[in-house]
């Protein structure tokens, strides 16, 4: 019975030391998310925050895949909160005529050093066609 409970004690102390990057922290990555409008020539005509636009984040450096999604606010901003100390790459997705799916992704990595460090990234901007 004592060496079913050391067993115990020792893969809770391990598992509780080996914490990666993701959900169950408390550090915030914010940013903002600018939309950009081109007319035909290529040019800037107007800029705004880009509002309800998707956002996404990835988890570490091993994933391809995102692993959580929010949307902006009505200002353009964004907040992932409750975050682990690591890396990460946060993305969304601008338009682009040259490209097969008429979308391109616009990624900017960021890394929680602290445990409750609130990082801002910088601005986001992306193309609107």
């Amino acid at each position: 019975m004592k060496s079913i409970l050391i067993v115990s004690i020792l893969c809770s102390v391990v598992s509780s030391c080996s914490k990666y990057e993701g959900q169950g922290g408390a550090a915030t990555i914010k940013g903002v998310v600018i939309e950009q409008r081109y007319n035909s020539l290529g040019n800037v005509i107007s800029s705004y925050p880009a509002q309800d636009q998707d956002i996404f984040i990835i988890y570490g450096e091993e994933n391809t895949f995102y692993d959580d999604d929010i949307k902006t606010s009505f200002d353009g901003t964004f907040e992932f909160r409750y975050l682990r100390k690591g890396k990460y790459k946060v993305f969304t997705y601008e338009d682009c005529n040259t490209c097969p799916s008429g979308k391109k992704e616009v990624i900017q990595e960021a890394i929680i050093t602290e445990k409750n460090q609130e990082l801002i990234m910088d601005t986001i901007f992306i193309k609107k066609i």
